[in-house]
């Protein structure tokens, strides 16, 4: 048995149900892009994939992540993941969604290359189902690595094939989505994207910044905790560059030293940049 998951926090979550069960053993593997943003046409083929490489190269930059982008392969883990089940007819794939977009998209992008081993690709989706929380609590969770390991025990009971229905249309579903080629994705529920402008997050991100200057990796952790649909870092430091350059908000500081010492604050007020260097 393989474990699929979308982000590097559920590894953890999931390699401590799998400790709890020995009917889940098996390897846990991960899909690092992030394909509900960014470009995505001809995702499948070299000049596409590139084009998408070269749009990751130039968010990252001045980013902690910058030397991070060599191992991001995700069509190398299709393909050593396609010769697993090739090689042995009892292997299974077990791909694990919380109810976000970047898992949905992350799912319709691996699934859409593995049609011909159907029956052997299962799917948990984790949509709109109540889980115990530490306290004891019902909530509902968006992502894995919210979710107590004890809780996977009673989750796994959802793992199903992935249909031939299925294996029919969302791969449909997912090259419409790539073709209109938006720069945002949007999970409006269930399995249903809907593609977004670039600048999609823009008005949330500027009403979670403050009146006074900020360093910026302050405001970004504001910004993650705060806005009601996640997205990752990176590309909120890139909307952020896109806004300052539209003269909504004002960036000081020397990029080639990372974003630590960046100071980010609404336009007026620059006596204030001066506090927030010093902090």
């Amino acid at each position: 048995m393989i474990h699929l998951v979308f982000n590097t926090a559920d590894i953890a979550a999931l390699e401590a149900a799998i400790e709890l069960d020995e009917n889940l053993t098996g390897k846990v593997v991960e899909i690092k892009d992030d394909y509900a943003v960014g470009p995505l046409k001809d995702i499948y083929d070299t000049e596409g994939y590139q084009i998408r490489r070269d749009w990751w190269t130039s968010i990252l930059a001045h980013s902690p992540y910058i030397d991070q982008l060599d191992i991001v392969d995700d069509k190398l883990t299709v393909h050593h993941l396609q010769n697993a089940l090739n090689h042995d007819e009892n292997e299974e794939i077990w791909i694990w969604m919380g109810q976000n977009v970047h898992d949905v998209c992350g799912y319709y992008w691996f699934m859409s290359q593995f049609k011909e081993l159907q029956g052997r690709i299962h799917v948990l989706y984790l949509n709109n189902l109540p889980f115990l929380n530490e306290k004891g609590q019902l909530f509902y969770p968006t992502h894995l690595s919210q979710i107590q390991p004890k809780e996977f025990l009673k989750a796994k009971k959802l793992a199903r094939p992935i249909t031939l229905s299925e294996f029919e249309l969302d791969p449909d579903e997912w090259k419409k989505i790539c073709d209109e080629n938006e720069g945002v994705r949007f999970l409006e529920g269930g399995k249903k994207i809907v593609s977004m402008g670039i600048e999609f997050y823009d008005k949330e991100i500027l009403s979670l910044l403050t009146k006074n200057a900020q360093k910026l990796p302050s405001a970004i952790s504001t910004i993650i905790t705060k806005m009601k649909v996640k997205t990752g870092d990176a590309f909120i430091v890139f909307r952020l560059k896109a806004m300052e350059q539209e003269g909504k908000i004002v960036l000081v500081g020397d990029w080639n030293k990372g974003w630590k010492d960046m100071v980010v604050q609404m336009p007026g007020g620059l006596n204030s940049i001066v506090e927030a260097e010093t902090v």
